[in-house]
């Protein structure tokens, strides 16, 4: 199993909607950026994934799984796009906001923290199991 973190502007798509989707998920669309593309196509079905609300909140909010892997984005008829349908698994037991994890030594290198623009991205197992221990949640 590999660890990603699938960023979302609340007002746009939030932890709510995501579980409201319930095991039939939903897709990951509209990312327009190569390298999260590139991501999503290393992704197979089971893979975690941390949900992150961007903007002003700024957390990690919730656990998702991959429930089906990369295939053509239904929001373009562009060959190029494509995304993963990710289903929520339970929300964090706490919130774990980005100025937390910056401030974590064992955190440095962590995708988000280096390169927080982008809106998927790897993260490590053992970013995964710090961040689990961070929300006081365990896998």
């Amino acid at each position: 199993m590999r660890y990603w973190l699938f960023k979302s502007e609340p007002s746009t798509w939030g932890w709510d909607q995501q579980v409201a989707k319930g095991d039939a998920g939903e897709e990951w669309d509209g990312v327009r950026n190569y390298q999260a593309r590139n991501f999503m196509r290393e992704m197979a079905v089971g893979d975690r994934g941390f949900f992150y609300h961007s903007q002003k909140e700024k957390s990690v909010v919730g656990i998702v799984e991959v429930c089906a892997e990369a295939h053509q984005d239904s929001t373009t008829d562009d060959h190029r796009w494509v995304c993963v349908d990710i289903k929520a698994v339970k929300p964090v037991k706490n919130p774990v906001p980005l100025d937390m994890i910056k401030a974590d030594p064992r955190l440095t290198e962590m995708v988000l923290v280096k390169s927080s623009r982008l809106s998927v991205q790897p993260v490590t197992e053992e970013e995964w199991d710090i961040i689990l221990e961070l929300s006081g949640s365990q896998g």
